[in-house]
């Protein structure tokens, strides 16, 4: 049967159950604290591709690849720069593995260059805009069904990342924010200016990930629905984090509290959600099932 597109599911009204978070999980199942999660999937695939497979499994229809450290920017730093278009291909494979026999939509995901563009930074926009069109090249090629740009906070670099990646590619593209002062990004950008930036830019849908408090985010949610008719991406942290003993960073909400924000995410006009860091594959389940249950489903 043939898979609906990212589009069609769209165009339907259907509320997709994107995954939960990449990094947070991976550190739970032994990656170091620090360790970008791009690595294991040269170091540790089978896991990559059991963390996939168990958001699968818990309801997701939606997967980002574990890729959001991918570009050349990031991975220049850590001397992989070899290593880019390999990385890249081998996290779709990844994700396509887990997926499977399934009508699960794999997305290809872009995060933050870690370089601040000039004036504020040294990274001059063109080399940043060539950046991200370097790995969405790399992940259409590789089969992915839409790409996903994600925990922007800087307009400029956001839509540098857009121009970048429609320069190579005609797949389905979302733009989300990080809004980490709770209405603001850390550059101060609002969800109604991202709305009015991106209202004439090739971009299908808008979102809200990571970011602060789920209360926080909630209503960077309520402004963004106000400002834009575009479809929304919702994947908001599991909570506050904390930090334990050994480092690490835990989050405060459980599955069940979690779960009880669903429904409204959907009420207040998300049509994409999921969790980012410290959601795990059972808040993600809770999470998954309030919408079903909010869609009587």
């Amino acid at each position: 049967m043939t898979k609906p597109t990212f589009l069609d599911r769209i165009k339907a009204g259907d509320i997709l159950i994107s995954d939960g978070a990449t990094g947070t999980n991976l550190q739970a199942r032994g990656l170091p604290v620090g360790q970008p999660s791009d690595v294991w999937v040269l170091e540790n695939p089978q896991e990559v591709i059991r963390l996939h497979r168990d958001f699968i499994a818990a309801g997701s229809n939606l997967i980002l690849t574990n890729t959001f450290g991918g570009s050349r920017t990031n991975l220049s730093k850590r001397g992989l720069t070899d290593k880019i278009a390999l990385m890249n291909q081998r996290a779709v494979e990844l994700a396509k593995t887990a997926a499977e026999g399934t009508q699960t939509l794999i997305a290809g995901s872009m995060g933050p260059l870690a370089e601040m563009l000039q004036p504020f930074g040294t990274l001059p926009e063109g080399e940043a805009q060539a950046a991200y069109a370097e790995q969405a090249q790399t992940l259409t090629e590789a089969g992915v069904d839409l790409l996903v740009i994600e925990t922007q906070f800087d307009l400029t670099e956001a839509m540098a990342a857009v121009r970048g990646a429609r320069s190579v590619s005609s797949l389905p593209l979302v733009v989300s924010f990080s809004y980490d002062r709770g209405k603001r990004t850390m550059m101060g950008v609002k969800p109604a200016q991202v709305a009015e930036q991106f209202a004439e830019m090739q971009v299908n849908a808008l979102g809200i990930n990571c970011g602060k408090s789920l209360e926080d985010n909630f209503n960077a949610l309520k402004e963004l629905r106000a400002a834009t008719n575009l479809p929304i991406w919702f994947k908001p942290n599991a909570g506050m984090p904390h930090s334990a003993a050994d480092g690490s960073t835990y989050f405060d909400f459980t599955p069940e509290q979690m779960a009880e924000h669903a429904a409204d995410w959907i009420a207040a006009g998300a049509q994409i959600v999921g969790g980012c860091c410290g959601t795990s594959p059972e808040h993600l389940a809770a999470v998954a099932r309030a919408v079903r249950d909010s869609q009587g489903a």
